[in-house]
């Protein structure tokens, strides 16, 4: 099948699951222009008048939907199932396993009807990104999946990883690999505020900002820690998902008094949060 080429721009970023714009803000901070994508009507609007001043200056383009990975959503104007959390705006999902899980961890949601986006539509319009942060609750692949279509790649992408099944990290990173990607890192999101931009900063200027608590955080060479192999990630992620077992919404601690004093305990030796969620940072080449 003969690729697209679409434009590579360094000065773009995606924001794949915008939320209420913390990492948008950052990122316009920092003088790139952003694509931001959301499917939350709420939310949108939350965007829409935040930043009524760079959508107007067209530093940032709302793209209003829900990218889905179904090959059935492909025609123009077409809607999906949109899970709506009642209690918690971050956990807005059309994956049902998503929403599942959500209403295990107590959480309540309504169901709406969203618009469509056909990303690879997207990309065909706006071009490559030099970054593109993925986080829509179990929908990431489908991004990725799009890139397929392409020549060229984005230099960073970083996804927030599946922390239900194993196996669903395992193919995160497979397609990563086979999209070309040789560098990785397993970042700890939970704490994220922690971070400091470096200064001068390396991705573009300065931004003079604090990194905000659930935000994405820093990216590219800016972000700390070593770059690793495709085999060493995934080890890292085996012991993520081993603390998940103890630790994580199922763990077999977490549900009782003595384990809720053990995971108190490691936090306090550790200093950082028990276990956390985790994004998969990954860059194109290898220095």
């Amino acid at each position: 099948m003969t690729q697209k080429i679409s434009m590579k721009h360094k000065n773009l970023i995606y924001d794949v699951g915008m939320h209420k714009g913390e990492d948008t803000a950052f990122y316009l901070k920092k003088g790139f222009r952003v694509i931001g994508f959301e499917a939350d009507p709420s939310l949108i609007v939350y965007c829409r008048n935040r930043f009524k001043d760079e959508i107007e200056n067209s530093s940032l383009v709302v793209v209003e939907g829900a990218v889905v990975d179904d090959p059935q959503y492909k025609s123009i104007g077409q809607t999906v199932n949109f899970y709506r959390n009642l209690n918690d705006d971050v956990w807005g999902t059309v994956c049902e396993r998503r929403a599942e899980h959500n209403a295990l961890m107590g959480t309540t949601s309504v169901v709406i009807e969203v618009p469509v986006v056909n990303f690879a539509d997207c990309i065909e319009k706006y071009g490559i990104p030099y970054y593109m942060k993925i986080d829509i609750e179990g929908m990431g692949m489908a991004c990725l999946k799009a890139l397929r279509d392409f020549e060229h790649r984005p230099e960073y992408i970083s996804m927030e990883s599946d922390k239900i099944e194993f196996r669903h990290v395992e193919d995160e990173l497979k397609l990563f690999v086979e999209l070309g990607y040789a560098g990785f890192k397993a970042v700890q999101q939970q704490g994220i505020s922690c971070q400091e931009e470096s200064s001068p900063s390396k991705e573009g200027r300065s931004s003079g900002a604090s990194v905000v608590e659930g935000s994405s955080g820093l990216f590219g060479r800016d972000l700390p820690g070593e770059w690793k192999t495709h085999e060493q990630v995934l080890w890292d992620y085996r012991r993520v998902f081993v603390l998940y077992r103890y630790f994580g919404d199922y763990g077999l601690l977490k549900n009782n008094v003595f384990g809720k004093v053990v995971i108190k305990i490691f936090k306090h030796l550790l200093r950082k949060p028990m276990p956390g969620w985790y994004d998969t940072h990954v860059k194109w080449s290898v220095e």
